[in-house]
C-alpha cells in the first residue's frame, strides 16, 4: 500500500536463488576437499618470487603483489595504453591471457595452479616482455 511504499523491493532475480547457493555451497566444498587456500598460501612465496624476477626487465617500471595476485606496470610508449595493448595482443598470440589496463598489467593464476604453471606462465611473460619492451 502507499503508506508502506510504492513496491515491494524483495532482491534480483539472482539473488540468494537457490541455483547460486547450491553452486556456491559446492564450490566451498571443492575448497574445503582440495585445501585450495591452503595450496595457495603455499605456493605465494614461489608466486611472488617468479613475478619479481620480472623487475629488471626494461619495459617493468613497478610490480608489487599479495598471495597469489600481483601487478605491474609498464614504461608508457606513445598514447597512454598503447605498450598495454601491445602487451596483451602478443600475450593472446602467445597463448598467456592477464588482464590489462591501460599500460599496467595483473596476474592472477587460478587457486588449482601449481609450481610448474607458475614457471611457464612467467617464462611467456619475460619473453613477450623482450620483445614487445
Amino acid at each position: 500500500t502507499e503508506c508502506i511504499g510504492r513496491e515491494l523491493f524483495h532482491g534480483y532475480t539472482y539473488s540468494a536463488h537457490p541455483a547460486a547457493c547450491s553452486a556456491a555451497l559446492a564450490a566451498l566444498a571443492i575448497y574445503e576437499e582440495e585445501q585450495l587456500f591452503e595450496r595457495a598460501a603455499q605456493l605465494s612465496a614461489v608466486f611472488l618470487d617468479a613475478v619479481f624476477s620480472l623487475r629488471d626487465l626494461p619495459a617493468i617500471t613497478d610490480i608489487r603483489g599479495y598471495g597469489l595476485l600481483a601487478g605491474f606496470d609498464l614504461i608508457p610508449k606513445g598514447e597512454p595504453g598503447l605498450h598495454g595493448y601491445a602487451l596483451q595482443k602478443a600475450l593472446y598470440e602467445a597463448g598467456l591471457h592477464i588482464k590489462t589496463t591501460g599500460d599496467a598489467g595483473i596476474i592472477a593464476p587460478p587457486l588449482i595452479t601449481e609450481e610448474k604453471h607458475i614457471q611457464h606462465m612467467v617464462d611467456v611473460l619475460a619473453s613477450v616482455l623482450k620483445g614487445v619492451g
